[in-house]
């Protein structure tokens, strides 16, 4: 790290003061989720957490936007949100900083998370209104006209099968399609969505002048211009070379005519994209100096949030499913279609994602089906033995993303009506099928572990010993704003190291050691899963 921001660390320097003569010492993180926009405020002279504050969509905005759960769904797939409704909530997050007490004054840079692959589509008044922001009117209503589609699809929309399967085939393949982009089409991904628009609505679609991801939509709306999505949002997209950190020409011109046009170029992480707009000075009393750096999409952050900014790092968030998720170096050639890989805000590492979908859903269903509660499912996993005396099972009760296998439960050795074999056998076959389908990764370090089930130390034991991995509970509440937070300090710092910037807000607690005396026993008994596996996928 740099010796001036050393001094900085230990307050050894002369704090850069705002307007108001109050050291500027704190950095905003801004999360745009699904059901809600998040402000973290950090403050790097005491390295503590000052704020935290939600503001949720469905509270506040049900009536006026019509959302449940912070989203539209018009059926057959279609699930949209508002921009409008996440700009009335940034101002009512700054409202409510204010309200309790933050001097926004003493914020020195900002820089945000987004639920990733949603797409924003402005008008060519956009930019004129844009840069022509005034603190006497209220943001949504200066900004009602900017938009050539007035809703936005988001991650949860599914709509585009007949796209991606397009898309696949004019780029060549599947296989073509991830050596150049990192991923698989995704019905979720923006590119299947942005040709969907095109397809179904080409007059809307010509009047769109710039196309965003809902992160870079909130950071135009905070500096007054239109400005550039970065690599980690744009390898989202199914638009990026994921080499370069490009926009792919050939990607582009598959995918919706004139695109290119409507997008700006890819920014680096640490370029800041300008200073806040004179409304937030006014109304909310920002700094005129308040730096903005690009917003991310909310996977890569919370990969910073969590700490995990050097290659080999990887966390496994259980949760309603399992995510895998890690940092890793070149791991362009490596990665299998079945995952996904985006750009790190580093701009150096990448970020490998596997989704497992039956993650806690499926914990539940063998909880529910031997009519135990969560203790006694615990207790079912503390009494059994590791290996479980060889009893397998695959245990799909929905459609698995990973492997892609339609629903229905496979076991091996395994009695149905066994409670604490098949409590046993859920979670060791969920252990097993993270390890199976990492290998590529070539992740030796700690697990770091969030969610849910984090909380459960018979489930961490498992993973620890399946994994022969030592497990560690972070106690984040919010990686993705944190994340956020922390991109605005390195990127006012930006030749300090990562590892620097993240390690005062990221310690993490060591829950359990890998018991070495079960790892012959559980890579035999690896082989015998991926044996079942390769059986069931055969089977189709």
């Amino acid at each position: 790290m740099t010796s001036t921001h050393d001094e900085r660390r230990r307050g050894h320097y002369k704090k850069p003061r705002s307007g108001h003569n109050r050291p500027m010492t704190q950095y905003l993180g801004i999360d745009a989720s699904t059901q809600s926009v998040t402000g973290m405020i950090i403050d790097v002279d005491t390295n503590t957490t000052i704020a935290e504050t939600a503001i949720n969509f469905d509270e506040h905005f049900a009536k006026v936007y019509g959302v449940t759960h912070g989203v539209i769904d018009y059926g057959d797939g279609v699930i949209h949100s508002c921009p409008l409704m996440w700009v009335e909530a940034l101002e009512l997050l700054f409202t409510t900083l204010r309200r309790d007490g933050h001097d926004l004054s003493r914020i020195r840079a900002i820089s945000g998370s987004g639920q990733q692959h949603g797409t924003v589509y402005l008008n060519d008044q956009a930019q004129t209104s844009l840069g022509s922001l005034t603190a006497r009117s209220p943001l949504h209503e200066q900004l009602f006209g900017i938009f050539s589609r007035p809703t936005a699809p988001i991650w949860m929309d599914s709509s585009t099968s007949h796209q991606c399967a397009e898309i696949e085939r004019s780029i060549g393949g599947t296989d073509t399609l991830v050596k150049l982009t990192g991923n698989r089409t995704f019905e979720r991904f923006s590119g299947p969505q942005v040709r969907r628009f095109y397809q179904r609505d080409p007059a809307a679609y010509e009047q769109t002048a710039h196309i965003s991801l809902v992160s870079s939509f909130i950071a135009s709306v905070l500096v007054g211009q239109t400005v550039p999505i970065d690599a980690g949002d744009g390898s989202g997209t199914d638009l990026m070379d994921i080499r370069s950190r490009q926009w792919s020409a050939q990607a582009l011109t598959v995918t919706a005519p004139d695109l290119g046009q409507k997008l700006l170029p890819i920014a680096r992480s640490d370029d800041a994209i300008g200073t806040i707009h004179q409304y937030f000075v006014e109304r909310y009393g920002f700094d005129v100096g308040c730096q903005v750096f690009p917003f991310s999409g909310d996977n890569p952050c919370s990969l910073i949030g969590l700490g995990l900014v050097e290659a080999g790092a990887a966390a496994l968030s259980l949760g309603t499913s399992d995510t895998l998720f890690a940092c890793t170096g070149d791991a362009v050639n490596a990665a299998p279609d079945e995952a996904c890989l985006f750009s790190s805000p580093d701009d150096q590492h990448y970020m490998a994602l596997i989704c497992f979908m039956n993650g806690s859903l499926a914990r539940e269903a063998v909880r529910d089906a031997h009519h135990l509660d969560w203790s006694g499912f615990t207790q079912a996993l503390a009494t059994s033995s590791p290996g479980n005396g060889g009893a397998l099972m695959l245990p799909y009760f929905d459609d698995e993303i990973v492997p892609h296998a339609q629903a229905g439960v496979i076991r091996s050795k395994l009695n149905a009506n066994d409670a604490m074999s098949n409590v046993r056998a859920v979670v060791e076959a969920q252990a097993l099928s993270s390890r199976l389908h990492t290998q590529w990764l070539d992740a030796a370090g700690p697990l770091h572990v969030t969610g849910g089930g984090s909380a459960n130390a018979e489930i961490l034991k498992i993973f620890a010993d399946v994994q022969g991995r030592p497990v560690y509970c972070c106690d984040t509440t919010n990686a993705a704003a944190l994340g956020a937070a922390l991109k605005a300090c390195h990127g006012d710092h930006p030749d300090a190291p990562w590892s620097d910037i993240v390690a005062p807000f990221t310690t993490a607690r060591l829950v359990i050691d890998p018991d070495p005396d079960t790892r012959g026993m559980y890579d035999d008994l690896l082989d015998r899963y991926q044996k079942l596996e390769s059986k069931r996928l055969g089977a189709g």
